[in-house]
C-alpha cells in the first residue's frame, strides 16, 4: 500500500511522530484508513460509507467519543 498518498488531519499538529488517523483514496475510490502508529493494519471502506461517517462527525454524532 505504499503507492497510496496518506493524509492526516491538520489538527494532528506538525509533530511527525504524533499518533493520528490517516486516510488515503485507493483504486476504485475505496477509502483506506489506518493509525499512524500501526500502519500495516488498514481498514477499507466504500466512498458512500465514508461520506455517511463524515456527515455524522460534522453533525456531532460522535462528539461523546472525544469528550465534547
Amino acid at each position: 500500500m505504499s503507492e497510496l498518498m496518506w493524509r492526516k488531519s491538520s489538527f494532528s499538529g506538525d509533530d511527525a511522530n504524533r499518533d493520528c488517523i490517516e486516510i488515503a483514496v485507493g483504486a476504485g475510490g475505496l477509502i483506506h484508513i489506518r493509525e499512524s502508529e500501526n500502519p500495516a493494519v488498514v481498514a477499507i471502506t466504500t466512498p458512500a460509507k465514508w461520506d455517511a461517517f463524515v456527515k455524522g462527525v460534522k453533525a456531532g454524532e460522535f462528539d461523546h467519543f472525544a469528550g465534547l
